[in-house]
């Protein structure tokens, strides 16, 4: 299983070049059963990803692995804020002739995923409806549970984070496991032993034993006090649950947007040596999970 990391930042993309190392886009990684170790290398092997968790702005990035061919995959959105989803109209891979996007959010009761979604995608917000974009497009409500998609089995469990309903993702081949859970507020399950927030029965199972963990880190422990009504963790949460989950590597994701590539780099260092591999999440990364402990100790220098 290889991972692709198309977008790592949280809340807002951003630029300058303070930010280039670790990237500019917003929440999106691709989930591939080729092999490949670089975009180029994903290009040349035609292993591009054909299951994607989350659409943000870096959904975008997708075209450095599909080399000019349509999109055919599925795409998870783990919750339906803008850093989330508004990549989804952007890439030109999904809207050429022979693509296929079926598109999974989580269900919103009785109400028609397509018509929720269609509400940050039509005017006055937004000037063409998803549908818009090509006849195979598909947009699915869905509760939590496993779902087979692209030979992957998918486990979908709500996670609490604030203003909507939120997903965490687990992701097997069979082989490999990848757990995905990219905004996460543990402190609303109440301050855990270290007050940084319960390592709660949910985030427990979707972490237990993964190849890789892949954790919302928007905040410091420091930060939080000033910054946890905003819904997010603390980057020493997620290793710490990566810890108690027995995760073989944890990837700090959902980077903060204004935490330049340096304060990522002294976050990443100074978190390393707790007892599981840490690695901060960035864009243009490429991880086969057999190997993610090794690159990833590579990547946060």
């Amino acid at each position: 299983m290889n991972v692709f990391f198309f977008g790592c930042r949280g809340s807002t993309p951003v630029s300058g070049a303070q930010y280039q190392r670790y990237g500019t886009a917003t929440s999106c990684v691709g989930i591939g059963a080729g092999e490949a170790t670089s975009y180029d290398d994903a290009r040349a092997h035609g292993a591009a990803p054909s299951l994607v968790l989350d659409a943000g702005t870096g959904f975008t990035n997708l075209e450095h692995v599909l080399g000019g061919s349509p999109f055919r995959g599925s795409v998870c959105i783990s919750h339906l804020h803008w850093d989330h989803t508004h990549g989804l109209p952007f890439l030109r891979e999904a809207a050429l002739p022979g693509h296929r996007v079926d598109v999974y959010v989580p269900a919103q009761g009785a109400e028609d995923a397509e018509a929720v979604v269609n509400r940050a995608f039509s005017p006055p917000h937004f000037p063409v409806s998803i549908r818009a974009l090509g006849e195979d497009w598909s947009i699915t409500g869905i509760e939590t549970g496993t779902m087979e998609l692209e030979g992957f089995a998918v486990t979908a469990a709500e996670i609490p984070h604030k203003g909507g309903r939120t997903f965490g993702f687990r992701v097997s081949d069979g082989r490999c496991t990848l757990a995905y859970l990219s905004d996460h507020h543990p402190l609303s399950c109440g301050p855990g032993r270290d007050g940084l927030g319960e390592h709660h029965r949910t985030a427990l199972a979707l972490a237990q034993g993964a190849d890789l963990l892949v954790h919302d880190a928007q905040h410091l422990a420091s930060e939080l006090p000033r910054l946890a009504y905003l819904g997010h963790s603390a980057a020493e949460y997620a290793v710490g649950l990566g810890l108690a989950a027995g995760a073989k590597a944890v990837a700090l994701f959902h980077h903060d947007p204004h935490r330049t590539d340096e304060q990522v780099d002294e976050l990443a260092a100074r978190l390393g040596d707790r007892g599981v591999p840490v690695l901060a999440a960035r864009e243009g990364l490429v991880l086969s999970l057999g190997e993610a402990a090794g690159a990833g100790s590579a990547a946060g220098r």
